[in-house]
Protein backbone atom coordinates (compact mmCIF):
# COMPACT_ATOMS: atom_id res chain seq x y z
CA UNK A 1 0.00 0.00 0.00
CA UNK A 2 3.05 2.38 0.59
CA UNK A 3 4.16 1.60 -2.60
CA UNK A 4 1.10 2.54 -4.46
CA UNK A 5 0.43 5.79 -2.29
CA UNK A 6 4.12 6.88 -2.81
CA UNK A 7 3.98 6.26 -6.69
CA UNK A 8 1.17 8.58 -7.29
CA UNK A 9 2.40 11.13 -4.86
CA UNK A 10 5.54 11.42 -7.33
CA UNK A 11 3.47 11.46 -10.36
CA UNK A 12 1.60 13.92 -8.82
CA UNK A 13 4.39 15.93 -7.94
CA UNK A 14 5.79 15.59 -11.29
CA UNK A 15 2.39 16.74 -13.19
CA UNK A 16 1.62 19.57 -10.16
CA UNK A 17 5.69 21.47 -11.52
CA UNK A 18 5.05 20.76 -14.95
CA UNK A 19 1.65 22.50 -14.87
CA UNK A 20 2.59 25.19 -13.01
CA UNK A 21 5.58 25.60 -15.39
CA UNK A 22 2.65 25.35 -18.99
CA UNK A 23 1.19 28.12 -17.01
CA UNK A 24 1.09 31.62 -18.17
CA UNK A 25 2.18 34.75 -16.09
CA UNK A 26 -0.30 37.18 -14.77
CA UNK A 27 1.38 40.21 -17.70
CA UNK A 28 0.12 37.55 -20.70
CA UNK A 29 -3.45 38.34 -19.82
CA UNK A 30 -3.16 42.09 -21.00
CA UNK A 31 -2.18 41.16 -24.41
CA UNK A 32 -4.91 38.39 -25.04
CA UNK A 33 -7.60 41.67 -23.13
CA UNK A 34 -6.90 43.75 -26.03
CA UNK A 35 -7.04 41.02 -28.88
CA UNK A 36 -3.41 40.21 -28.78
CA UNK A 37 -4.09 36.99 -30.73
CA UNK A 38 -6.07 34.99 -27.92
CA UNK A 39 -8.96 34.28 -29.70
CA UNK A 40 -6.77 31.86 -31.49
CA UNK A 41 -5.53 29.39 -29.29
CA UNK A 42 -6.91 26.20 -28.32
CA UNK A 43 -9.14 27.46 -25.27
CA UNK A 44 -9.83 30.67 -26.24
CA UNK A 45 -8.45 33.87 -24.47
CA UNK A 46 -9.71 33.07 -21.12
CA UNK A 47 -10.51 29.65 -21.31
CA UNK A 48 -7.19 28.04 -20.24
CA UNK A 49 -7.12 29.65 -17.21
CA UNK A 50 -9.34 28.17 -15.99
CA UNK A 51 -9.26 24.78 -17.24
CA UNK A 52 -5.51 24.77 -15.92
CA UNK A 53 -6.15 26.27 -12.54
CA UNK A 54 -8.56 23.94 -11.62
CA UNK A 55 -6.76 20.84 -12.65
CA UNK A 56 -3.73 22.84 -10.61
CA UNK A 57 -5.84 22.95 -7.92
CA UNK A 58 -7.13 19.40 -7.99
CA UNK A 59 -3.30 17.83 -8.14
CA UNK A 60 -2.20 19.89 -5.34
CA UNK A 61 -5.41 18.63 -3.13
CA UNK A 62 -4.00 14.97 -4.33
CA UNK A 63 -0.71 15.89 -3.25
CA UNK A 64 -0.99 17.34 -0.07
CA UNK A 65 -3.53 14.36 0.42
CA UNK A 66 -1.00 11.64 -0.44
CA UNK A 67 1.34 13.40 1.49
CA UNK A 68 -0.75 12.94 5.06
CA UNK A 69 -1.30 9.66 4.11
CA UNK A 70 2.27 8.66 3.60
CA UNK A 71 3.03 10.62 7.12
CA UNK A 72 0.35 8.44 9.02
CA UNK A 73 1.58 4.79 6.92
CA UNK A 74 5.15 5.32 7.72
CA UNK A 75 4.49 6.51 11.28
CA UNK A 76 2.63 3.34 11.96
CA UNK A 77 5.28 1.15 10.28
CA UNK A 78 7.48 0.46 12.80
CA UNK A 79 6.35 0.45 16.75
CA UNK A 80 8.60 2.72 18.86
CA UNK A 81 10.76 0.33 21.69
CA UNK A 82 12.20 2.11 24.47
CA UNK A 83 15.96 2.06 25.17
CA UNK A 84 15.09 0.55 28.81
CA UNK A 85 13.34 -2.05 27.58
CA UNK A 86 15.72 -3.06 25.04
CA UNK A 87 18.76 -3.17 27.50
CA UNK A 88 16.21 -5.98 29.67
CA UNK A 89 15.57 -8.41 26.42
CA UNK A 90 19.53 -8.02 25.60
CA UNK A 91 20.30 -9.49 29.29
CA UNK A 92 17.31 -11.68 29.20
CA UNK A 93 18.75 -12.97 26.01
CA UNK A 94 22.45 -13.29 27.30
CA UNK A 95 21.79 -14.67 30.99
CA UNK A 96 19.88 -17.53 29.39
CA UNK A 97 22.45 -17.89 26.45
CA UNK A 98 25.17 -18.19 29.57
CA UNK A 99 22.78 -20.58 31.55
CA UNK A 100 22.81 -23.10 28.52
CA UNK A 101 26.13 -23.14 27.92
CA UNK A 102 28.03 -23.38 31.19
CA UNK A 103 27.36 -26.44 33.29
CA UNK A 104 26.20 -26.41 36.32
CA UNK A 105 28.70 -25.63 39.46
CA UNK A 106 28.99 -28.17 42.08
CA UNK A 107 29.73 -26.88 45.40
CA UNK A 108 33.32 -27.02 46.12
CA UNK A 109 34.60 -29.96 48.92
CA UNK A 110 35.63 -28.80 52.05
CA UNK A 111 38.55 -30.59 52.99
CA UNK A 112 37.79 -32.65 56.03
CA UNK A 113 39.84 -31.42 59.62
CA UNK A 114 42.03 -34.29 61.21
CA UNK A 115 40.80 -34.62 64.78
Amino acid sequence: MIQITLIIHMLTAVSLVALVLLQQGKGADMGAAFGGGGSQTLFGSRGSANFLTRVTAGLATTFFLTSMLLAYQYANLAKPVSVTDQQVQIQAVEKKGQDATQEPESKPQLPEVPQ
